[in-house]
């Protein structure tokens, strides 16, 4: 379940990942307004009655098991929209709305693997005393973000913080049928965070209407992952069979 310490081992990963550089923005929404963006048998996961939604820009970086680093493929910028739910088996986890990512090659290869909605996209991480996001779609839709944020001390975190940021599996479809992609990684350190400038249009681009309240901010220098093969969901009968 959600917490800081991860669910379960991955003791067979297909990637290793560093996710460095982070930064969590999160935005509380009216449970409703998630609900109706879920595919039927997902409902909206909530805390103390809210939604949320949290956009994740960060650096990629990236490898398969087994294999050498490949080229255009080990580090590279992404950005995450997501929002918590708990899937049809009743285990909870990230819906990704889209994951932006620079990388082409990683782009098209996790949408074959794990069947999660990359788009492609012009973009760049700045780190100094404070950290710029920049991003650009480069197909579709234009939509894209700049966002600057100066970490500060180090925090403990809140219940709310480990809630959202210690999810073990992500929820995706590969091949007509719901998935789940288990993840291992130590605790996040986690930093506080003033957001300095933020301009996006992912949000609109979901249907998301703009929130009224500034978001929840933490930085994190990063943490290393490991990602195992999707694993096919359970659904579960109803009470008539």
């Amino acid at each position: 379940m959600a917490g800081r310490l991860p669910e379960e081992r991955v003791d067979k990963p297909v990637t290793y990942q560093r996710w460095g550089s982070l930064t969590f923005l999160h935005w509380a929404f009216d449970p409703s307004v998630i609900q109706r963006r879920l595919p039927a048998g997902f409902e909206v996961d909530t805390f103390d009655g809210a939604a949320y939604v949290s956009m994740t820009p960060f650096v990629m970086t990236f490898r398969l098991t087994g294999l050498p680093p490949i080229p255009g493929i080990r580090r590279f910028p992404e950005t995450n929209v997501r929002t918590y739910v708990r899937g049809p088996d009743g285990q909870d986890g990230i819906w990704f709305f889209s994951l932006e990512a620079s990388s082409l090659p990683l782009v098209l290869g996790a949408r074959a693997l794990y069947g999660v909605p990359y788009v492609w996209a012009a973009m760049s991480v700045d780190v100094a005393s404070t950290v710029r996001y920049r991003s650009r779609r480069r197909t579709g839709r234009p939509a894209g973000h700049d966002i600057t944020v100066a970490p500060g001390e180090p925090c403990e975190g809140t219940e709310l913080d480990h809630w959202l940021s210690g999810r073990w599996r992500g929820w995706t479809r590969v091949a007509g049928r719901y998935c789940t992609v288990p993840a291992e990684h130590p605790p996040w350190p986690l930093y506080e965070a003033t957001v300095v400038h933020l301009e996006e249009s992912l949000l609109d681009a979901h249907g998301l209407p703009r929130p009224a309240e500034p978001p929840l901010a933490r930085y994190s220098p990063g943490t290393d992952a490991r990602l195992g093969l999707p694993r096919p969901g359970v659904f579960r009968r109803s009470a008539g069979g």
